[in-house]
């Protein structure tokens, strides 16, 4: 395939569904738990629908926060933590839906692939560094269809990978609000 056609796949994915269904801003509180040290953020990011396979949504966004030396009883080392969150999500496997039967929402599971490269101020974690990346795969629990406000929880194993390779748990919990479009008069 030609690099010249690739624009045009993407563009092709994109124009491929609704316009509402399109765009949305999402946003969650984040944690990275387990050991001695631990991270406590906010996300904030920016969803676009695809089609590419089982994946159908892919975000860019931030991960602003802290981090937390929890070896201590008191005084433990914290300092502050910014990261470059991509992310792609598979489609919602519907297991039932709830509210109204004119308006209802669905409740399903999803797999999101999140890829993290976090940069941290003052870190006194010599065995992470004050660059690191991590790798995520986290099966979700979600609320709502893609042309309404969507809730989720996400769980799951985060890789970092630095210095040195280290695993520990992931949670998040996240809402999706889409962007909406208006035509011009």
């Amino acid at each position: 395939m030609r690099r010249s056609m690739i624009p045009m796949l993407v563009a092709a994915c994109g124009l491929s569904t609704p316009l509402v269904a399109q765009h949305a801003i999402a946003g969650g509180i984040a944690a990275t738990v387990g050991g001695s040290w631990q991270v406590e953020a906010v996300d904030v990011g920016y969803v676009q629908a695809v089609h590419a396979g089982p994946l159908r949504s892919a975000s860019i966004g931030g991960r602003f926060g802290q981090w937390v030396d929890e070896s201590q009883i008191s005084g433990g080392s914290r300092g502050f933590v910014a990261a470059l969150v991509l992310q792609t999500r598979t489609g919602l496997h519907r297991l039932a839906d709830v509210g109204s039967e004119t308006n209802p929402s669905a409740v399903g599971l999803d797999l999101s692939f999140e890829g993290i490269l976090y940069g941290s101020a003052n870190n006194p974690l010599s065995e992470v560094g004050s660059a690191w990346g991590a790798f995520s795969v986290l099966p979700g629990v979600r609320i709502g269809d893609a042309d309404h406000v969507r809730y989720g929880l996400v769980v799951g194993p985060t890789v970092f990978v630095g210095p040195q390779v280290e695993v520990r748990p992931f949670v998040s919990v996240r809402i999706e609000m889409p962007m909406a479009h208006h035509k011009r008069p």
